[in-house]
């Protein structure tokens, strides 16, 4: 999609604000789990279903937003491979220095590829009506789910056991094949995740169907100041929050607080 018309250099800084209450989400997930993981933290509710929801809360979010907004930059094949260059520094960083709690494919690794794959099949989804699109990628993503877990559909309703032959190798890991041993504290692969960035490509077709803003212009222009400023600076944060959040930690637990 062209985005020549003068509203579309708008700055829809609703979507900043959505992805800064995110970024806040995700701070205080990660600082709980940084308390239960590497400090032993004794807190049964965050490994239940209480936790869990909030984390796809944030990760739905993050990925959800991540494909609306592709319409929105400039430069995407740019934007998506520092994204993804992102995501590779902190696989490297974390495999040499935190190896038992690494990072291999993550949710940056996955947005990066996510944006790249977009602009090589643009021109096919760009013919897709944006309501199709949108229902058939979410429809797409609840199958796909539990691929990692070597099957899709719902289960208890409509299952289809993957072949085991499928789960090995690190490039069917990345697809969403993990093979046997794999190990990430953030694994996300591209299925199911791809589907759901794409729903979010279509949303935001769907919300601009005439091309010209409208819509957007209305709702989307204003923000919330503060956490705008956090959405417009996400990928930096989301660089530093962890060793920042465990050098905090780290501080209050050797002065026993």
């Amino acid at each position: 999609m062209e985005m020549t018309d003068k509203s579309k250099k708008s700055r829809y800084e609703l979507l900043d604000s959505i992805r800064g209450l995110v970024l806040i989400s995700m701070i205080l997930y990660h600082a709980c789990w940084d308390l239960v993981y590497l400090f032993g933290k004794n807190w049964s509710w965050y490994q239940g279903t209480g936790a869990y929801l909030w984390q796809q809360s944030i990760c739905q979010t993050f990925i959800l937003l991540s494909g609306f907004c592709w319409s929105l930059g400039k430069k995407p094949a740019k934007r998506g491979l520092i994204v993804f260059l992102g995501g590779a520094v902190i696989s490297i960083v974390t495999v040499l220095f935190l190896p038992e709690d690494r990072v291999v494919f993550g949710v940056l690794t996955l947005i990066g590829s996510c944006m790249l794959l977009i602009i090589l099949f643009h021109k096919v989804l760009k013919n897709i009506p944006s309501a199709i699109g949108f229902l058939t990628s979410i429809l797409l993503f609840v199958i796909t789910k539990k691929i990692n877990y070597g099957y899709i559909g719902l289960k208890g309703l409509c299952e289809f056991n993957l072949p085991a032959g499928l789960y090995k190798g690190p490039v069917m890991t990345f697809l969403g094949f993990p093979s046997p041993g794999f190990y990430s504290t953030d694994y996300f692969s591209l299925f199911p995740w791809f589907f759901l960035f794409l729903s979010g490509y279509f949303l935001y077709r769907l919300l601009d169907r005439s091309g010209d803003g409208k819509i957007l212009n209305k709702y989307f222009i204003r923000g919330i100041k503060p956490l705008t400023f956090l959405g417009r600076h996400s990928l930096f944060i989301y660089m530093l929050h962890q060793p920042v959040i465990y050098g905090i930690l780290l501080l209050f637990d050797s002065c026993n607080v």
